[in-house]
């Protein structure tokens, strides 16, 4: 109904004007002030300084005031129980997700969740987070979130099969779960994409957490029982969360 207003009234102004010639400029002013005035209320849209702002100030009223015992021990230091892979889509913030709080988790995100082997020049970004949480903060668990609909494990499941790239990062980098896609292609390679992408998801955690076991002193917090690795999936379409574990078999 509004569209159909809309287009009615425009009709009528064109009408008017093509027979009151007179009228266009006095038109053309009103026409520009209402322009200028819709532009005005555009740009009030979205401010990204008031957004911050106002996040801010909600997060130290309703938060940072409210637990001053919290904010004061975190103050003095970090000690967080876990180490958290998750992906930076803007959808599955694990903080949200599973209501983790400050000073609780030790976070990675990246595209598509994932953790390359073990390399001290390549990924040393990834490298120096795992050791930082491992040997320094002293983590007891280190898991891997990955969720639905992922754009990263969409971009692996259509990477072409002659290894050929398009991306300046992208394509390199989710060439770190290829394990995953190929046992997918092998184990439900008649299914659609979409559903060998759902696979894919949870398949590329797994290919992760094995990465994880190629950094020696993740290795040795497995074999001393000091760190566990588990691996989880968000399903944020059907609202559901899933965690599982790993069987390694280990040897010095």
């Amino acid at each position: 109904m509004g569209n159909e207003s809309y287009e009615t009234e425009l009709a009528g102004l064109t009408k008017l004007l093509s027979e009151k010639v007179d009228l266009e400029t006095v038109a053309t002013t009103k026409l520009d002030q209402v322009t200028a005035e819709l532009q005005a209320v555009d740009n009030q849209a979205f401010n990204p300084i008031e957004r911050f702002s106002t996040g801010f100030i909600r997060f130290k009223k309703e938060k940072y005031e409210k637990n001053p015992a919290l904010f004061g021990q975190l103050a003095k230091g970090q000690s967080p129980k876990f180490m958290v892979f998750a992906c930076s889509d803007s959808r599955v913030c694990p903080s949200h997700v599973l209501d983790l709080q400050p000073g609780e988790a030790f976070m990675v995100r990246n595209i598509a969740n994932m953790v390359p082997p073990y390399d001290q020049t390549k990924y040393s970004g990834v490298g120096a987070a795992i050791e930082y949480a491992v040997l320094h903060l002293k983590v007891e668990n280190i898991v891997v979130i990955g969720h639905s609909c992922c754009g990263g494990i969409k971009g692996l499941m259509s990477l072409p099969d002659d290894g050929s790239t398009s991306t300046d990062f992208i394509d390199e980098w989710v060439k770190i779960c290829l394990p995953a896609k190929e046992k997918v292609k092998l184990e439900n390679g008649s299914l659609s994409l979409s559903q060998q992408c759902s696979e894919c998801e949870k398949e590329a955690v797994n290919v992760s957490l094995n990465n994880l076991v190629t950094y020696p002193f993740v290795k040795e917090g497995l074999m001393k029982k000091t760190l566990a690795l588990k691996g989880g999936y968000y399903d944020f379409v059907n609202g559901s969360f899933e965690l599982w574990g790993l069987e390694f078999v280990l040897t010095p």
